[in-house]
């Protein structure tokens, strides 16, 4: 069995819910309590593909921003996958996320990506809309998720890691 180490990068808005969704997809935990991310926060965990390869995708929590400061991009040096992330009911996040690819992929070279609309428990909240998310899907992968109730989270993830061992 061969095993390949991936850093990847949550990059999104602040809010959006990266660290849930790293503690969920990590851990199989939710906390309600909102705790900003300061600086950076690394965890890992083994993906098993189905070819009998396993990813360890090695995430890198980066505090949330609409755009990078030259600290952030420091962050994403060495980076070859990011999962975007957006607040379903706030669609100015899904702007500043697809802003933070834009910057991204000026440092990192033609590094995977994942984008995730987050908060699928509050739907009928959301801001952005249906027709916006089948745009998107037309150049990337789409995942929408709820990190408090778990849907998704894993699907998104995987799909990285199979971005990532192609």
């Amino acid at each position: 069995m061969t095993e390949l180490a991936r850093k990847v990068c949550m990059l999104g808005d602040f809010g959006v819910g990266k660290t849930s969704l790293v503690s969920r997809f990590v851990r199989n935990t939710f906390s309600d309590k909102y705790l900003t991310t300061v600086g950076v926060k690394v965890d890992s965990k083994h993906v098993a593909l189905p070819d009998a390869r396993t990813v360890k995708l090695v995430v890198w929590d980066i505090a949330g921003k609409s755009a990078l400061d030259a600290l952030n991009l420091n962050y994403l040096r060495g980076a070859t996958g990011l999962m975007l992330v957006a607040d379903g009911t706030r669609e100015a996040s899904l702007r500043a996320t697809l802003n933070l690819l834009m910057q991204a992929r000026d440092v990192l070279d033609d590094p995977a990506v994942v984008l995730v609309v987050n908060k699928l428990d509050l739907v009928e909240r959301w801001q952005v809309a249906p027709a916006t998310i089948a745009e998107l899907r037309r150049t990337l992968p789409v995942v929408e998720t709820s990190a408090q109730s778990g849907d998704g989270v894993e699907a998104a993830f995987a799909e990285l890691a199979r971005k990532l061992a192609a």
